[in-house]
């Protein structure tokens, strides 16, 4: 193995932004699936991952604790392979330092701490001896926690385990990281610090993974009292309110069943289906809105085209989706049950039409299931469709500044659009990251090292940022509404567009759960301006069949939902009078983290305004 490394610096070098730190590439003539299993290579590459990031710690000034825990787990997994265990408990301490939110500071570390004792207390090195010490150290941990706090976490560790196995583990690294090594000949750091992780889990995790699932199994039965459900009584329902005002919603996303709502879709009077663009504004057939493909062309179809092989999927891929979301909220169901069996007789080269239809599936709800969500127990909410298009390959089409462009200009036409159709509030459950087009020059082996790729993302990137915040800054009378993001990281250190833009007409939703506790896997930073329920959303399919998903995807829309309550019985509320209304009647929690939408407060605030 050899290494390339750049942007290296004398003195220590303040971190400002991810783009701000260094790459590193590490050369290999095998596939990363036979590296996670090999013997001497894995060994040699482990060596220079590790100089790599102990010099960039050494060298570089790093605020940012997500940039930070992901470099000591690395360095814990290191530690943890290569036997040197009290430097691996040091890095978990270290990680549990960094911890923020309420559930990671207990939870941080749990099973990794659990078996790192039992080695340390096991001087025959008899793996049941390890095993028994293992299950009562993490017995005391798992037992001593409190419920109410570490739920949702401990019920998705559990889900997450129960699926999880060398060969699905060996499938993803083949499905997403083989082909770019096959083709650029060697292997980001991101990408090592991945086969790194898997390597740990495949030695230590999967011996100890059933004992842990049983623990994790009787903790959840013992307490299993569902937490309190607190938007049911926030809620707003306009249901049957009468004399308010119809206010247009822009599901800006990756499409709609507009047969689903029916008589509360934006319909163009003044167009007809037939190919023509009847009312001349540039958009042929746009009767409930317009859509762009994943080329950026501008389509007809408001509804990702289905092939007809997928469609006969997928009433198959809503059960696995649910059994999936089943699992991770530990219950037995039926979907789980079978989804459970399906993936434990997997074969790594099963892997990638698995992953890809779950994409593909995730793609062709999604927009609809939003659309429910922001238009719940609202009659006067109308949905104007913009769809946009991601690519659901596990090698997606590799970015290009043509494409850029063109997205940078569709961005334009779209606020465009919904300013000529009097849409007040738009939801954007989706965004972009640097890091993710960096990922996708990797994946099709784009730049001869990551001092190319890094500057050729750096070109691409900007377009697509500069193109998204110029279109909505052009429409202030729009309030924008967008998801904080999934990633767990801060928005503003890793560039997310457009969660980190700072605009007078864009609001940033991070995600919590049905308790108003903060989600694991929530974004986060200066730019999130409020909280809205993420978590086990109830919403609809193409179709009309309904489902729960999580993600600030559904926190987002949330917001959405209440903009246009306060909007319906007072259409003359502008941008920056909604923004004071939602953030004015929202609650903060003691540690100020958490900045929680209360509609019935907020729709209080705009009565005792009106008076």
């Amino acid at each position: 193995f050899t290494f390339t490394g750049f942007n290296q610096a004398q003195d220590k070098k303040k971190i400002s932004k991810l783009d701000d730190l260094p790459r590193y590439t590490y050369a290999t003539d095998i596939k990363a699936s036979e590296l996670l299993v090999s013997e001497n290579e894995f060994i040699s590459l482990s060596k220079e991952v590790r100089k790599d990031i102990q010099n960039t710690l050494n060298e570089y000034e790093i605020e940012d604790k997500t940039t930070l825990k992901g470099y000591y787990a690395t360095l814990r997994n290191l530690d943890l392979l290569e036997g040197n265990l009290e430097s691996a408990m040091e890095y978990i301490q270290k990680i549990l330092l960094l911890q923020e939110k309420p559930s990671d500071k207990l939870m941080s570390g749990i099973i990794d701490l659990s078996l790192i004792e039992a080695l340390q207390n096991n001087e025959s090195g008899d793996e049941e001896i390890t095993r028994d010490l293992f299950n009562k150290n993490l017995k005391d941990r798992v037992n001593a926690l409190p419920w109410a706090v570490v739920q949702d976490d401990v019920e998705h560790l559990k889900g997450n385990y129960e699926i999880l196995s060398k060969n699905v583990l060996v499938g993803i690294i083949q499905t997403q990281i083989d082909p770019s090594v096959e083709k650029a000949k060697n292997i980001s750091g991101d990408a090592a610090a991945r086969i790194i992780g898997f390597r740990k889990f495949i030695e230590f995790i999967i011996p100890i993974k059933e004992d842990a699932v049983e623990i994790l199994g009787s903790y959840i039965e013992a307490n299993k009292v569902e937490k309190e459900d607190i938007w049911k009584n926030r809620d707003v329902d306009l249901s049957e309110a009468t004399d308010l005002s119809n206010v247009m919603v822009g599901i800006w996303d990756s499409g709609v069943d507009v047969d689903v709502f029916k008589n509360q879709v934006f319909i163009n009077s003044n167009e007809k289906v037939d190919d023509i663009d009847n009312d001349n504004n540039g958009f042929v057939d746009d009767v409930y809105g317009i859509a762009f493909s994943l080329e950026e062309d501008y389509t007809t179809r408001l509804l990702y085209p289905m092939t007809e092989k997928d469609l006969e999927n997928y009433s198959n891929m809503t059960m696995q989706i649910k059994g999936l979301m089943d699992l991770q909220a530990a219950i037995n169901s039926p979907e789980a049950t079978e989804l459970k069996k399906k993936m434990s007789t997997m074969n790594p080269d099963d892997m990638k039409p698995f992953l890809e239809e779950l994409a593909l599936f995730a793609m062709y709800v999604h927009g609809t299931h939003v659309a429910g969500i922001a238009i719940n127990n609202n009659p006067y909410a109308e949905v104007l469709v913009a769809r946009i298009t991601f690519d659901h390959h596990a090698i997606p089409a590799p970015p290009t500044v043509e494409v850029a462009e063109k997205a940078a200009n569709n961005y334009m036409e779209t606020v465009k659009y919904f300013q000529a159709n009097n849409v007040r509030v738009v939801n954007m459950s989706w965004g972009w990251t640097l890091k993710e087009i960096e990922g996708m020059l990797e994946a099709n082996g784009i730049g001869k090292d990551a001092e190319e790729r890094s500057k050729l993302t750096r070109k691409i990137f900007d377009i697509y940022k500069d193109g998204l915040y110029n279109a909505i800054k052009s429409a202030p009378e729009i309030l924008f509404i967008t998801a904080a993001g999934n990633s767990d990281n801060d928005v503003t250190f890793d560039e997310v567009i457009p969660s980190f833009f700072d605009l007078p007409n864009l609001i940033t939703v991070g995600a919590v759960d049905q308790a108003g506790e903060e989600t694991g896997f929530t974004s986060f930073g200066e730019s999130v301006d409020v909280h809205a329920n993420g978590f086990e959303v109830d919403s609809y399919l193409p179709g009309g069949n309904k489902i729960e998903m999580s993600g600030t995807s559904m926190a987002s829309p949330n917001v959405v939902k209440l903009a246009a309550k306060l909007l319906a019985p007072d259409n003359s509320l502008t941008t920056n009078d909604l923004i004071k209304l939602i953030v004015d009647g929202a609650d903060k929690s003691e540690d100020g983290r958490i900045t929680l939408i209360n509609p019935k407060q907020s729709v209080e605030l705009l009565k005792v305004g009106k008076k």
